[in-house]
């Protein structure tokens, strides 16, 4: 089951200039900046109230951030919902015929576990599924990075 809206992703070219342009904007300094080198890519995250925004840029040609920026201006990439279970929660959507971009989670940035709905089974809107990383899932052999 979704429980909230987790964060909101933004796709920039230069991860510099967009955290000071939304340090400014939001009135608050990011929280944590992180490195995924699975997907090639550098993240800064804010918090607004009860709401957290990631800005990412991708790190190499091959990173998905990259090629979406190619296609697409900077902007909202994909919306980010909390889950208590990712593997029931992949099981029941993959039963009501949404595509996943995973078969099984991987570890995402702010330690999460995490997976994604294709667009085109979402109407155009990249969603992810993001659960917080509890010690019995650090242990499973699928996460190692």
């Amino acid at each position: 089951m979704l429980t909230n809206l987790e964060h909101l992703g933004l796709a920039v070219h230069d991860l510099e200039a967009a955290t000071a342009l939304y340090t400014t904007l939001l009135g608050v300094a990011p929280y944590k900046q992180e490195h995924v080198a699975s997907e090639a890519v550098d993240t800064v995250f804010f918090k607004v109230g009860g709401s957290k925004i990631e800005l990412l840029a991708g790190t190499s040609a091959d990173s998905a951030i990259t090629k979406y920026l190619l296609k697409k201006p900077e902007g909202i990439h994909h919306v980010a919902f909390e889950v208590d279970d990712i593997r029931t929660e992949m099981a029941r959507l993959r039963a009501e015929g949404f595509v996943l971009l995973n078969e099984e989670p991987k570890r995402g940035a702010d330690n999460k576990l995490v997976c994604f709905v294709h667009p085109k089974s979402a109407a155009g809107v990249l969603v992810e599924l993001c659960q917080t990383i509890g010690s019995s899932e650090i242990a499973e052999p699928e996460l190692s990075s």
